[in-house]
Formats: C-alpha cells, sequence, structure tokens
C-alpha cells in the first residue's frame, strides 16, 4: 500500500536504530603461519579473559537480532494504526489515513476500529431541537466517522408531551422564561444518552418554524432569547453560535431543503460519487407546507440553448457530498394542515355571510359543512381577516351533511388555493407561486411525502406507495361515512381513527387538492408516504444537522479536550 513515508525517511529511520553490524575486533599480535607440534602440544588452555570476551561477543549478536525483532514489531504497529479498520465501505469510501482511535467501548463502533480522517473523531453527536408549532422534538444523532461521508448508526427521539393549547414554543406567548423550560424534558434524553467524554463537543441547535412566525417579531425574539441563555448555562452541549442560526426561526426554504437532504441521504442516493436520480419531498406541516425537487430540463432540438430553471428566490443551490445540485424549493406559509382548516371553515363562513348579507342570526345556528364527517357537530372558532364585517373571528356550531359530500368539500379546499392569483413567473402552481411543472420536469422519480401526509393515510390503511387516484378513492369513503367506513373493520385502529377525528374528510380533500390541483401532480402519478427510512426519522431535522459535524457550523467543544 502507499506510505506517507519516502524512501530517504525510512532509511535514514534503520540507519538510526544502528543495524549496521560492529567491527569485528582484530588482535595487533600477528599470527604465525605454523606451529611446531611441540609447540602446540605446549599451548596453554583459553584464559578466564579470553572466555569472557567470547561470551560477550555472543550476547553482541543477540542483542542485535533483538534490535531487529523489536524494529519489526514496531513497524507492524505503525503499519496497524495508520492503515483504517477494517469495515464495508461504500462506493465513496477511499483508502486514506486514518485517525482517532476509541479505546472506550462508549465511544467506539463496530463498523470499524478507526476514523477516515486524522481531523475526525471516530463517533460524533448532533443534537437538533425541532421547536414546531403543535410540540417541540429532540433528535439524539449518532455517526461514526469511518468513511468519507458521515454514516449515522443511531438516532433516538423525544417529543414534549400535549397540553391544551399545544406544547411548542409558540404556545407560552409572553412566557419566555417557561418556553424555555419546556425544552429541559428533551435535553434531559440528550445528557442521559451522549457519552460524558463527548458531551463537550456534541453540539445543539434549536430551529423554530411556522407557530413561532407568527408569533412577531418582539415575542419570538424573547422567547429565542430565553431558550439560548438556558442550553448556555444550564446543560454541558455547546450551543451553535447566533451568527450561524444556532436558535433561530428557521427559514421555509431551508427548512424544505434540509428534509430533501435528510431523505436523500438516507435513500443513499446522495453522498457518493454516483449521479443517482434524486427524489422529490413534499411536507405538510401544521402552519406550512413545503416542496424541494430537482427539476430535469430536456435538451433543445437542432443545438439551441437547453432550457433551465428561471432564477429566482425559489432556486436553491447545494453542495453536498462532492455533487452539486440546483434544486426547486418553495414553503407556503399558511398552508400547513392547521392552517388548512381554518381556511376551509372561514369558507364556511364566508359563503354564508355572502348568503345573509343584512343579518347575524344565522350564527346562533347549526351550518352545514361538507367536510365534517355525516352526522357529526362541533364547535368551532373561525379567524377571518382584521376588517371583517362579522369581527376578527366568530364561534359557530358546525355540523356534517345527512351523507357525504366529498366533492363539495374538495371545492373549498381547491378555493382556498387561490389558483387565480396572478402569475408572473410562468408557470405557476398556486397562489401565483413559480414552479417548474413535474409532469415535464420530474415524471418518473420517486416521490416522498411525510408528516401530516402520513399521519392521515397510514391509519387507514393505506399502503407505502399508492396513486393520487386511491387517494381520491380512500377520500370519498371517508367523506361517505355510514357503511362506507366497513371497509375499514379489518384495519387495526382505523375506526377509532375516524371517529375521534371528524375533519379526517376535510384533511385527506385538502391533501388531495394540495397534490392534484395546487401542486397540478398527475391523477395517475404515483407517491410513497414514510415516516422513517431504514429506521430514522424523516423530516428536516438530520439534513440541519449533519453540517454541524463540522465545527466550522459556528460552535467549539466547551472545554479544552486533552489529546
Amino acid at each position: 500500500m502507499p506510505s506517507d513515508v519516502d524512501s530517504p525517511a525510512t532509511l535514514s529511520v534503520w540507519s538510526y536504530i544502528g543495524l549496521s553490524p560492529k567491527p569485528r575486533r582484530r588482535s595487533s599480535v600477528p599470527q604465525p603461519n605454523h606451529l611446531s607440534r611441540e609447540t602446540r602440544q605446549a599451548q596453554v588452555p583459553p584464559s578466564m579473559k579470553d572466555k569472557v570476551q567470547a561470551a560477550w561477543m555472543n550476547q553482541g549478536q543477540r542483542a542485535r537480532y533483538i534490535k531487529t525483532g523489536c524494529l519489526i514489531a514496531f513497524v507492524l504497529l505503525v503499519i496497524y494504526y495508520i492503515v483504517p479498520g477494517s469495515y464495508t465501505p461504500s462506493a465513496s469510501t477511499l483508502p486514506g489515513v486514518g485517525g482517532d482511535v476509541a479505546l472506550d467501548p462508549a465511544t467506539s463502533t463496530a463498523r470499524c476500529t478507526k476514523s477516515y480522517s486524522k481531523d475526525k473523531p471516530l463517533i460524533q453527536y448532533a443534537l437538533m431541537v425541532d421547536a414546531g408549532s403543535t410540540g417541540s422534538r429532540i433528535h439524539v444523532y449518532r455517526f461514526n466517522n469511518c468513511g468519507s461521508t458521515p454514516e449515522l448508526e443511531d438516532e433516538i427521539f423525544e417529543m414534549t408531551a400535549k397540553r391544551d393549547g399545544g406544547s411548542g414554543l409558540s404556545s407560552y406567548k409572553g412566557d419566555a422564561e417557561g418556553a424555555a423550560k419546556s425544552l429541559d424534558v428533551l435535553m434531559d434524553v440528550a445528557v442521559k444518552n451522549v457519552p460524558d467524554k463527548l458531551k463537550s463537543c456534541t453540539p445543539v441547535a434549536v430551529k423554530a418554524t411556522a407557530g413561532l412566525r407568527k408569533l412577531g417579531p418582539e415575542m419570538s425574539e424573547a422567547i429565542l432569547k430565553a431558550v439560548r441563555t438556558r442550553l448556555e448555562t444550564v446543560y454541558p452541549f455547546p450551543v451553535v453560535s447566533e451568527a450561524r442560526g444556532g436558535v433561530e426561526v428557521m427559514d421555509g426554504k431551508d427548512e424544505g431543503v434540509y428534509a430533501w437532504i435528510t431523505t436523500n441521504y438516507l435513500l443513499g442516493k446522495i453522498g457518493g460519487p454516483d449521479k443517482t436520480p434524486t427524489a422529490a419531498v413534499f411536507d405538510l406541516g401544521g402552519g406550512s407546507t413545503q416542496i424541494v425537487f430537482q427539476p430535469t430540463f430536456k435538451q433543445a432540438p437542432d443545438g439551441g440553448m437547453p432550457e433551465h430553471m428561471q432564477a429566482g428566490d425559489h432556486k436553491y443551490s447545494l453542495k453536498f457530498g462532492g455533487r452539486e445540485f440546483d434544486l426547486y424549493q418553495h414553503s407556503y406559509l399558511g398552508y400547513g394542515l392547521m392552517e388548512a382548516r381554518n381556511n376551509l371553515h372561514r369558507e364556511v363562513v364566508q359563503g354564508m355571510h355572502e348568503n345573509h348579507p343584512d343579518g347575524k342570526a344565522w350564527l346562533s345556528k347549526p351550518i352545514s359543512n361538507p367536510c365534517l364527517h355525516p352526522g357529526t357537530s362541533r364547535e368551532i372558532t373561525v379567524q377571518l381577516n382584521e376588517d371583517h364585517p362579522l369581527g376578527k373571528s366568530v364561534s359557530v356550531n358546525m355540523t356534517g351533511p345527512a351523507t357525504g359530500s366529498p366533492t363539495q368539500c374538495r371545492a373549498l379546499a381547491e378555493k382556498t388555493l387561490n389558483k387565480e392569483a396572478e402569475c408572473k413567473l410562468s408557470p405557476c402552481a398556486f397562489n401565483g407561486v413559480h414552479q417548474p411543472s413535474l409532469a415535464k420536469t420530474f415524471a418518473r422519480e420517486d416521490v416522498y411525502l411525510f408528516s401530516y401526509f402520513y399521519d392521515r393515510v397510514q391509519p387507514l390503511g393505506m399502503p407505502e406507495s399508492f396513486t393520487l387516484r386511491e387517494l381520491k378513492d380512500l377520500t370519498a369513503r371517508v367523506c361517505e361515512g355510514g357503511d362506507a367506513w366497513k371497509v375499514f373493520e379489518s384495519v387495526p385502529g382505523a375506526q377509532e381513527e375516524l371517529r375521534d377525528r371528524p375533519e379526517t374528510c376535510l384533511d385527506l380533500n385538502f391533501m388531495l387538492a394540495l397534490l392534484h390541483t395546487g401542486y397540478e401532480m398527475p391523477i395517475d402519478r404515483e407517491v410513497k408516504i414514510a415516516k422513517k427510512i431504514r429506521g430514522n426519522e424523516l423530516g428536516w431535522c438530520l439534513g440541519a444537522s449533519l453540517p454541524l459535524l463540522s465545527q466550522e457550523s459556528g460552535w467549539k467543544c466547551r472545554v479544552h479536550q486533552v489529546q
């Protein structure tokens, strides 16, 4: 194998140890050519001095042998530690000079005995807190550096307990200290699971999403400051610097791109030299929804200029694993599932208001809502516009229709997408937002749906892969109610899911409208749902954590590590 030590240096090492044999002792007295018989008979036996001298010479020879053996053992030991440990390399893994060797079982791995690079520890941890609109979650990631790309070995996931009004940071509003302390239960999980030797070099970051964005700058900044102070003063982990977004309200475009990195990293589509087609990511949260994909444009005929993605905020250039990607991304704030529910309820109230412009008596009576299950009823507070004639909000009793009305519900869902908005850069998806055509630029590659997409359809028995037409059929059965629900009797927990969630009809119709009408995905396009890939949670957190493995991402070990 190639060595980092060249030939002259190798020779000097051997010379330094002194393997060259010493010159033999020579007598200064000339020896006669022959002795007479009488002289030989008179020759005396060797003296004690001669015996000691001969013994000393034998010991010198033995010493040289011992030196030679020690040197060989030393060279073998050096080679053992220079050559990377035994592991199964990926396509991107090349032999190199190794680095950190873990002697403690808590910081070692079964994958190899030595890190790929001398600049990387064998085992690293990263902590990411997802401060979402409905609750906070921590991801404790464990990586090994056996290869050129970090390999995820384990993930520990914990979330805050549900409570009335939500358990996210935004639910605390003016109580910044209470918001910061709400993360203690999550950080305690990290303290318990990260080895003591690695705590001081395990970075932590907190990324808040749509819920905190809507709280306003004054309250959100106070909460973020309180969170940073508590992390820095109570826990042993280094917090990523403010300049690098250690505790922040995350930009929506970063949220989507990080989710794209997570998905394609776990699928093995990025991180190596192969130009494997990547998967698209559609994420549906509570307050916003994101789309990210890598469009492919056909070469122009007759040698003309090829089509390319238009410049703008939607274009995200990314370098990862030795490859460059031009991604399309957009985050739609206000189009998450919880926001979608309010939007649809608002359309119902607005329709009633337009039908009864001169009075408000209808507000005290039950209002039929085609998006609720037949026969169900619930009190709903609907948020309206600031200058609405009915006020900023109204509380009404909404009831489901006598029979299912999935088509009418989908019409309301499509109305909320604002497809008629002005499109300044064609083509557009919805709400006037530019988007390359999925049918033309992403016709065959994998499409992954997660978060609420998964949470709503998986409990109803949908497979991991299905078409939008099959999603439409599911939606119709759910909205129909009654005997149509008998198909779910053999699906564990499905009946309870439908009874406990009367807005499932609304949720499914919004999802169908978003994918088919909003993003203009063909009705027979196949999609995949997933919550985990290879046992690891999907979402943006892993993609945001991978850069933290480098201290260039804005953190330093909290104490000096003795090497």
